[in-house]
């Protein structure tokens, strides 16, 4: 340590100095308040939602005047009144939560044989592509991939063109719903994989060679031994894709051509279109009401999965 100490004097005396006044900047009193001080930027992230929410509510109980585009000085319930009633609104709730639900299903049972042998597989060779896989749609925006659908799907695209190799008619195959569903479900699915990746690494592979050696098939297995142990992915992965799927808005724009829109699409229109910012804001606290709703109504039934505390199971 001396001779350390010889041969680097000059690091040693800055090392001291910079010891000295971390110490004078920031004594030993104040370290016990540290872990606070970090939650103080996450902190104003929440009280900036809070306020933004706050002043959506306000907006949403005002209603605009067509004829001289102010909004009312008087609050009302006429725009939630309107969302209820109108069955346009009505439609396009009706289609994002159907959507939503059928875009979790579809992408929770493509993502777990996915990520179940990227876990799973002994050749590193493939687990490398499978990662590869995984992660190079993160590098492509949204909104190209939903563009390089058209491309694919269109009337002169590259599937119609395969179809008339073989004597099939064109189809129409972009702007309707499954076009939408389509998309989104490609969308979703690293997302899907990247939740469900971790839960299956955590289940040992002994016990699934334990149950083989008992004589369960592999069906049984699943069954009974991945498949519940998998449920915090499971659950984890089905929030992040039903909640990204039900605020989605650039592809039912793209691929629904208009007459898919979700209802994210439908608040754009409120505020940027029509410029009811009030019916805008109405739609905005429906849209976070009702996903509140969903998320809550999983937790209550299959747990808080991947986002329980300390480890207990709910």
């Amino acid at each position: 340590m001396r001779s350390s100490r010889a041969a680097y004097p000059l690091t040693w005396r800055l090392m001291d100095a910079l010891e000295r006044l971390a110490a004078f900047l920031w004594p030993s009193s104040f370290r016990a308040g540290l872990p606070y001080l970090m939650l103080l930027p996450a902190l104003v992230l929440v009280g900036l939602l809070v306020l933004g929410l706050i002043q959506m509510g306000d907006a949403s109980l005002r209603v605009l005047d067509t004829t001289t585009f102010l909004t009312s000085e008087t609050y009302t319930l006429a725009n939630y009144q309107r969302v209820v009633s109108e069955s346009f609104f009505t439609a396009v709730a009706g289609r994002s939560l159907m959507g939503a639900v059928i875009v979790t299903l579809a992408t929770l049972i493509l993502a777990f044989p996915y990520a179940y042998l990227m876990v799973r597989t002994p050749s590193s060779g493939l687990r490398k592509f499978l990662l590869v896989a995984l992660f190079l749609p993160f590098f492509i925006g949204q909104v190209v991939r939903a563009y390089g659908w058209l491309i694919i799907l269109g009337n002169q695209g590259m599937v119609n063109e395969a179809l008339g190799l073989v004597g099939v008619a064109p189809m129409r195959l972009l702007y309707n719903y499954p076009a939408v569903l389509f998309g989104l479900v490609q969308y979703m699915l690293p997302f899907a994989v990247l939740m469900l990746a971790p839960a299956l690494t955590a289940i040992p592979a002994e016990l699934e060679a334990a149950a083989a050696s008992l004589g369960a098939g592999w069906v049984r297995t699943f069954r009974h031994i991945v498949l519940p142990l998998a449920r915090p992915g499971l659950v984890g992965a089905g929030l992040v894709v039903v909640t990204l799927s039900l605020t989605d808005f650039a592809v039912p724009a793209i691929l629904g051509g208009g007459t898919q829109d979700f209802i994210a699409n439908a608040i754009y229109d409120q505020f940027f279109r029509t410029s009811d910012q009030g019916l805008g804001a109405t739609l905005c606290l429906m849209l976070v009401a009702v996903g509140s709703l969903l998320v809550g109504v999983v937790f209550m039934l299959f747990g808080a999965g991947t986002l329980a505390m300390n480890g207990k199971k709910n």
